[in-house]
């Protein structure tokens, strides 16, 4: 069973992995989710992310039926950004479209409130403060209990963390980037940033999308799969050191006896400033792997190992030689 951990400074207690609903309603039709719903409830999960656009909204009400009778023991998260019809302000940060957007998931999952709302994207077309207002209202009213962003730079982060302290408002306490062996970046700035604010961190895609469960390499690919499928996920993964990652973790999973999807996903959540990965699947047999990560021990060793098997990104600053003490 899960130990449960605490988003950031908000007091919230989630289990260490969050479950990532993008599938329900698409790939995964209302049968299979409720299984895989089933699976993680059995296993302690009490985390469930999801996002207004998820399936045009069939996950939001998937996994609304779901969590009906349980409500209360949950927590749940879900987003706003992307466009949700065709009218030209269905999209964005605007106040507008936030104060549209949350009834309508409110409605979709059948619920007075969510525990965390991210904005899912960076709007560049507004003031930051029209967005944090909007934020700080559904707080107020109740409709929301924390702000939480997602796909920000830290300096878009901490800048938003400023205006909220300074204003007054209800400030981000959870943050979504994207985290895996092959996608470090979170490390440089991201992840410390989370560390020193006392912020929550739900990584999402600690798989890479598919890629560190064992079946990429160099020269190797399934017959399907969503970076054989999936444009955007071809694209997020097109450099060769990416196979070239993936071939050599597949071969270190092979050798420590682990499956790599269990290895990636207890990588992801042994991070100090990680809460708890998102964690997301098909079909049940995919879940089971990363369910598994519960289980593994990750010793400093294990991660250190798995970590030296991709490129560490680049330091924050510019400055890469190590500075000695004058001897004055």
């Amino acid at each position: 069973m899960a130990t449960y951990v605490t988003v950031g400074s908000t007091g919230v207690r989630v289990s260490p992995l969050c479950m990532g609903t993008m599938s329900f309603g698409s790939e995964a039709d209302f049968d299979t989710s409720a299984t895989m719903f089933r699976a993680c409830r059995e296993a302690g999960i009490n985390f469930f992310d999801t996002a207004n656009v998820y399936g045009d909204g069939a996950s939001e009400e998937i996994l609304g039926k779901l969590i009906a009778g349980s409500r209360d023991d949950l927590v749940i998260s879900s987003k706003v950004f992307f466009p949700t019809g065709g009218d030209v302000n269905a999209s964005g940060l605007s106040r507008r479209h936030i104060m549209r957007a949350v009834e309508a998931s409110l409605t979709r999952l059948g619920t007075d409130r969510l525990d965390f709302y991210f904005v899912h994207n960076f709007d560049p077309s507004l003031p930051m403060d029209q967005t944090l207002r909007a934020l700080d209202d559904l707080v107020r009213s109740g409709k929301i209990l924390y702000p939480a962003v997602s796909n920000w730079a830290a300096w878009q982060i901490a800048l938003a963390l400023g205006t909220s302290a300074r204003e007054g408002l209800a400030r981000f306490e959870l943050i979504q980037p994207m985290y895996n062996l092959a996608r470090r970046q979170a490390e440089v700035e991201i992840l410390p940033l989370a560390l020193a604010a006392g912020l929550g961190v739900t990584p999402y895609s600690p798989l890479g999308g598919g890629l560190l469960t064992g079946k990429y390499g160099v020269g190797t690919r399934p017959a399907s799969g969503r970076l054989v499928d999936n444009e955007l996920y071809i694209d997020r993964y097109s450099l060769e050191s990416d196979y070239q990652t993936a071939e050599r973790f597949a071969a270190f999973a092979t050798e420590a006896g682990l499956k790599p999807a269990t290895l990636a996903v207890a990588w992801v959540m042994s991070h100090p400033g990680v809460t708890a990965p998102i964690i997301g699947a098909r079909h049940p047999e995919q879940l089971a792997d990363s369910l598994a990560a519960l289980s593994l021990e990750m010793t400093p060793e294990l991660r250190s190992a798995v970590a030296a098997l991709s490129p560490a990104p680049a330091p924050a600053n510019d400055r890469t030689e190590t500075l000695k003490p004058s001897r004055s």
